[in-house]
């Protein structure tokens, strides 16, 4: 007795491909839009991410600039600032024996000078910066160098500077060891950081010399705001507003724009 053969016929096989392209297509149609979406979400994270990740660095070295020298040059593209490592209090009277290494401001002082409590961390380069107010001129101005005291050794206590007379007396006694001035800028579509360029009097946005390192890229746009109340007000506040922009799905784009507001010390 012959054997029956069974199979699929070509028409069978194309009627199934045509059908199962169909439904591919159908179901297509349907998870589009939510992996779009998906994409286009996790863009505006990664952007958001890069944005905050550069304003918590910039925040993070505000806190530490020099009393009284923050500034925005005029487009409001470039912040800059004196960038300190820490400070103290010099002693300004010798003891009750008459003892004592107090910082002189009645001459040049070569002597160096005692820091009541802890004595701060010292590296070659750093200068010593007493009073600054970050005037136009040159007295009591750091940027200009007329109260920075470059150090003459980083050795054990006192502090040693090189022969420098002092224009004028903090009324805390307060002294700031400053490592250089820094900017950040907006420009090309990166934030950048420029460093190491000295102290810059007066200001160019961006500086010339140093060096540049990217912070951020996709840079839309960038805002800084300073503003105090002067001398008497012991803090000011910088603002920065933040755009970061890329190109999303479907030809569109996606847009992270975040704000910080940072306060700083001017106690000089």
């Amino acid at each position: 007795m012959a054997m029956r053969q069974s199979g699929v016929s070509l028409a069978e096989m194309i009627m199934v491909i045509a059908i199962t392209g169909i439904l591919a297509a159908g179901v297509a149609v349907f998870i589009q839009r939510p992996v779009e979406g998906y994409v286009d979400a996790s863009r505006r994270a990664a952007l958001t991410d890069e944005a905050d990740t550069a304003l918590r660095r910039i925040t993070r070295e505000l806190r530490m600039a020099l009393p009284n020298s923050v500034r925005v040059d005029g487009s409001g593209q470039f912040v800059e600032f004196i960038l300190t490592s820490g400070g103290g209090r010099y002693r300004a009277e010798v003891d009750s024996g008459g003892g004592g290494n107090i910082l002189d401001f009645t001459a040049s002082d070569s002597n160096g000078f005692e820091v009541l409590g802890t004595y701060p961390t010292l590296a070659a380069g750093e200068q010593i910066v007493v009073y600054n107010l970050y005037s136009d001129g040159t007295i009591s101005n750091a940027y200009a160098g007329g109260n920075r005291a470059s150090l003459a050794s980083t050795a054990t206590p006192p502090v040693q500077i090189s022969s420098f007379l002092f224009p004028a007396e903090s009324p805390g006694h307060r002294f700031h060891v400053a490592t250089g001035a820094v900017t950040y800028g907006c420009t090309g579509g990166q934030l950048i950081r420029y460093s190491g360029y000295g102290y810059n009097n007066p200001q160019v946005a961006p500086p010339a010399g140093g060096s540049a390192n990217v912070l951020a890229g996709h840079v839309g746009s960038c805002q800084f705001t300073y503003t105090t109340g002067g001398l008497s007000e012991r803090s000011g506040t910088v603002m920065m507003v933040l755009e970061l922009v890329s190109a999303a799905a479907g030809g569109g784009t996606e847009r992270a724009r975040l704000f910080q507001q940072v306060q700083v010390n001017n106690i000089p």
